[in-house]
Order: C-alpha cells, then sequence, then structure tokens
C-alpha cells in the first residue's frame, strides 16, 4: 500500500510539473490574454477540425460554435471567458485569408447584455469583408438572437425557439424571512439610491423608477438594432414580437425576423452560394489546443454517481446575478 501510494504520489507530481510547464509555454505565446477582451489580438490560437467537403480546396468556410449561455463568468478554453473565446475565434477566421465565410452555430438562450453586443459588435465588422451566414438551432433566443443581428444571412430550424426580444433584471427580497428570524440590515450610504435594489426593504418608487428606465433604454437598444438589420417598416417591431414572447422557426420567417429555415446543412449550403463558393467547399471550425490544466480541471471537479437526466443550456456556473442587465429567455432555465 505505501509503495503504492508513493508511486501515485510521484506520477502526481510528474504531472503537475508538466502541466505547469505546457501552461507557461503556452500563455507566453501572448501576454494579450491577460488584458481583458478590449485588448484581445487576432493570433489564431486555435486549432482547425475538418468538418467536411473538400479538403485540396483552398478557400473554406469556418464554423464557429456559439452554444449555451453568453456571459463573461463562463471560463474560456483559450481566453479567459467563452465570450473571449467566440471573439478569438471571429478575429481568426478574419484574418484568415483562405476562410471565405464564417459560419455561426447558435444553440443559446441569451445571456449578459453587454457580452451580446459585444459578440454583435464582433460581426458587424467582420461581415464588411466576409459574409456571416448565422444558424439558430434549438434555441436562438434574446441574447442569442441579439448576437445573430451580426450576421449577414439568418437560418434557424423549423422549430426553434426565437424572439425573445426584451430585457430582464431580477433581484431577490428576503425583508419577510428577517422579520420571521428576528434580523435586521444596518446600511449607511452616500445618497438615497446608494443602495439600489437592497433585499432587505421593499423598493421605493424612485428606484422601480430608474431600474425600469435602464431597461427601456435597454430594450431601445435591442429593438433598434433588430428594426434596423431586419429593415422593418416604420422602425418598430412586428406587434407580435414586442412584448418579449418567443416564437417558432417557422412563425419567425413568416414575422421576417430570420431569412430562411431549414437545418445545419442548409446554412452551410447557403454560405458557399452567398461566398461564391463550389457545393463541396471544405468546412472546418475552431477546436482549443489540449493542455494539461484542462486535464487536472477535470479531474478535480465532482463526480455525481447518481444517475439522472439533466437538460439545460446552463452551465452549473452559471447563476443570474441580482442587480444585473440580460438578454436571456428565462423560461428555459430549468429550476432545481
Amino acid at each position: 500500500m505505501a509503495r503504492n501510494s508513493k508511486l501515485l504520489f510521484i506520477v502526481g507530481l510528474i504531472l503537475l510539473v508538466s502541466s505547469l510547464l505546457a501552461n507557461l509555454l503556452f500563455l507566453s505565446r501572448d501576454h494579450s490574454l491577460f488584458s481583458g477582451p478590449s485588448h484581445i489580438e487576432s493570433a489564431p490560437y486555435f486549432e482547425e477540425e475538418f468538418v467536411e467537403g473538400d479538403e485540396s480546396q483552398k478557400k473554406r468556410i469556418a464554423k464557429i460554435d456559439l452554444f449555451g449561455v453568453i456571459a463573461q463568468e463562463v471560463p474560456g478554453d483559450v481566453g479567459s471567458s467563452m465570450v473571449d473565446d467566440l471573439i478569438l475565434q471571429i478575429r481568426q477566421a478574419a484574418n484568415d485569408d483562405s476562410v471565405a465565410a464564417i459560419l455561426l452555430h447558435i444553440d443559446s438562450p441569451g445571456g449578459e447584455v453587454t457580452a451580446s453586443d459585444n459578440l454583435y459588435h464582433e460581426l458587424t465588422l467582420v461581415r464588411e469583408d466576409k459574409p456571416v451566414i448565422v444558424y439558430l438551432d434549438s434555441v436562438g433566443a434574446s441574447g442569442g438572437y441579439y448576437t445573430a443581428m451580426g450576421g449577414s444571412h439568418i437560418v434557424a430550424h423549423n422549430l426553434c425557439i426565437t424572439g425573445s426580444i426584451g430585457v430582464i433584471m431580477q433581484s431577490l427580497n428576503y425583508e419577510g424571512l428577517s422579520k420571521i428570524l428576528g434580523l435586521s440590515t444596518l446600511t449607511f450610504k452616500s445618497g438615497a439610491l446608494k443602495d439600489l435594489l437592497n433585499p432587505a426593504r421593499p423598493a421605493s418608487e424612485a428606484e422601480k423608477k430608474l431600474v425600469q428606465d435602464m431597461i427601456a433604454e435597454t430594450f431601445e437598444k435591442f429593438s433598434s438594432i433588430v428594426v434596423t438589420e431586419r429593415d422593418f417598416p416604420d422602425h418598430k417591431l412586428p406587434t407580435e414580437v414586442a412584448d418579449g414572447r418567443i416564437v417558432s422557426g417557422k412563425r419567425a420567417l413568416e414575422l421576417k425576423l430570420i431569412d430562411a429555415t431549414g437545418y445545419l446543412e442548409d446554412a452551410i449550403a447557403d454560405a458557399r452560394q452567398i461566398a461564391k463558393l463550389p457545393d463541396d467547399a471544405p468546412v472546418i471550425r475552431y477546436t482549443a489546443p489540449f493542455h494539461f490544466g484542462k486535464l487536472f480541471r477535470f479531474l478535480g471537479q465532482k463526480q455525481d454517481t447518481n444517475t439522472k437526466v439533466q437538460v439545460s443550456l446552463v452551465p452549473e456556473s452559471f447563476h443570474l446575478q441580482a442587480g444585473k442587465l440580460y438578454y436571456l429567455s428565462t423560461h428555459l432555465f430549468f429550476r432545481r
């Protein structure tokens, strides 16, 4: 037993040292990973994986996957967050002369307001030079749909959940529970609105107005982008989706929220046609290079031995934060 323990210790030590060396080498490739999303460089950090088509052809389509909640707090594989990863991939494709078009595959209920806007902005910069085709899979709602507005052409699955054009902010109030438990909160503040959305007391009318005005301003940004990108008459959203409801891909086409319905292969075919490529033009996707840090992260995760099925687009690490604005279709969360 002692010998086995010693052997395991040595193997673990070797893996740890290897991981540290590999990560130092990986991070040394560019210091910009520490500088935040506004300073992300366009160096090609992601490896390429062949998807389909004729590999011998020079002009290709780069497929980029946006799956799950759009949030800075969701860890990335190369950048500090999944948003950074997506921006890195978009820029990698933009700066690759062999990439003739980008296919953004979205399966997301949305997420943070600023994160969605940053991705939208990034796509608008790329589409000036290369077509950006967006495919909405099972879900492309709220911030997912907001991001899709940066595309040149939008295809959705006929049964896709999309729309949910709106903004949400949530806050918890435990005043009633505090009274039951005999607890009280003592707050010192410099101004009447400094403790906005304090969960220990009811929100004042001034606070409610301030938050609602902020939500209205953010919604105006969302809706104005949609009506501009989709060229709606009178610069107004269709009444049917102006209240934040979700719609199917089929209904979204009827409302002109998207350009076509179909499957992923239809979106790929459209990308080839729009980019004026042959029918067998190759499609590649980006994958994060392997490093030992990922292995240690996986081994360090708690393994659940209970046999159960969980269906969710929301990572375990993600939680709605009180006082934060989201373009998010919250009905897609499975509460436990």
